[in-house]
Order: C-alpha cells, then structure tokens, then sequence
C-alpha cells in the first residue's frame, strides 16, 4: 500500500501513526460488527492471545505489552458494541 499524499517512497512517522489510527478504527469497528452478528468473536480472540507475541529481536521486545494492547482493543470493542 502507499501513501500518495507522501512524496517520498520511505513513510514518515506521521504517515505511519495516521495509518494505524485509520487501521485500529476499522479494525474496531469491524471487531464490534462481527461481534454482533455472530456472538463469540471477542472471545475467540480472547482466548488467542497467548499466542501473539512481538516480532522484536532487540531489547525492546515485549511479548506482554504486545498482548495488553491486544487485551485492550478486545475490552474496547466489549464496551462500544454496534448499539
């Protein structure tokens, strides 16, 4: 995917940041949509994450933080349903 309002071939941090807000709210939104038409997704989800982890190889790796940030878009969508 590119961005064509960025010049440049290499993404700046803006871009970046734009993309993944644009990216979580429609992953959101979509969470919340399936949820309700097919109850059971949220815990499905739920009950995966102890299978992601970050891809990190350097210090900064965090597993955990990865999937707290996971734990939190799931209780998110939980919470703002499609009512």
């Amino acid at each position: 995917m590119t961005d064509t309002a960025t010049p440049s071939a290499t993404p700046t941090a803006t871009t970046v940041r734009r993309r993944e807000i644009a990216t979580e709210h429609l992953l959101f939104k979509l969470m919340e949509y399936v949820e309700d038409k097919h109850p059971g997704l949220l815990d499905f989800l739920e009950n995966g994450l102890d299978h992601l982890g970050d891809p990190a190889a350097g210090e900064d790796k965090d597993d955990e933080q990865v999937r707290e940030i996971a734990r939190r878009m799931i209780v998110g969508a939980r919470r703002e349903g499609t009512a």
